[in-house]
């Protein structure tokens, strides 16, 4: 009986040695990790802490400040939810390969993620990132454009259209100084 407890006890232990849901996720990824690379921006970003120089801009009227964003997850959250490895979506994406870019497009009306490019540099870093979400139900449309380029500008550019309500536009640009 000790014999077959310890057997289960080792099998048990052998088991939850194993990956984890998420390790997993990421060994099999079938296209570009936008969250994963978010999550590394956010972190040197938090410990080089630039200053930004901001502007939002809503239906024509602008306001910019020099700031310091002391929650880069928050800043960017937009950014690493468009995040196209999800499981139902495997197969939704056509990948583009180029020498210095990658795009990859989506028409599949449930998928809100229809494009996402990514420009590499020569020494293959990401230099420019382009993503663009786009959801349409009965009750209101919206068409999103984000541009991400390295320690340089970052840029959310952002139209809804929802019945009975006018139209809201919003854009805002960081640039790091």
């Amino acid at each position: 009986m000790k014999k077959i407890i310890l057997f289960y006890a080792v099998i048990l232990f052998l088991f939850g040695c194993g990956y984890t849901s998420e390790q997993k996720q990421k060994i099999n990824l079938s296209y570009f990790d936008v969250k994963g690379y978010f999550e590394n921006e956010v972190n040197r970003l938090q410990k080089s802490s630039p200053a930004i120089y901001k502007m939002v801009e809503v239906n024509g009227s602008t306001e910019t400040k020099t700031v310091k964003i002391t929650d880069w997850k928050k800043e960017l959250a937009i950014f690493s939810e468009a995040d196209i490895n999800k499981d139902s979506w495997k197969g939704l994406f056509k990948i583009i390969k180029q020498a210095d870019k990658e795009t990859y497009v989506s028409d599949n009306e449930k998928v809100p993620i229809k494009e996402i490019e990514i420009t590499y540099t020569s020494s293959k870093e990401v230099s420019k990132l382009l993503i663009i979400v786009k959801n349409n139900n009965s009750l209101y449309t919206s068409a999103d454009s984000l541009f991400y380029y390295p320690d340089s500008v970052y840029k959310i550019v952002k139209s809804q259209k929802i019945k009975l309500l006018s139209d809201r536009n919003y854009k805002v640009t960081g640039r790091f100084r």
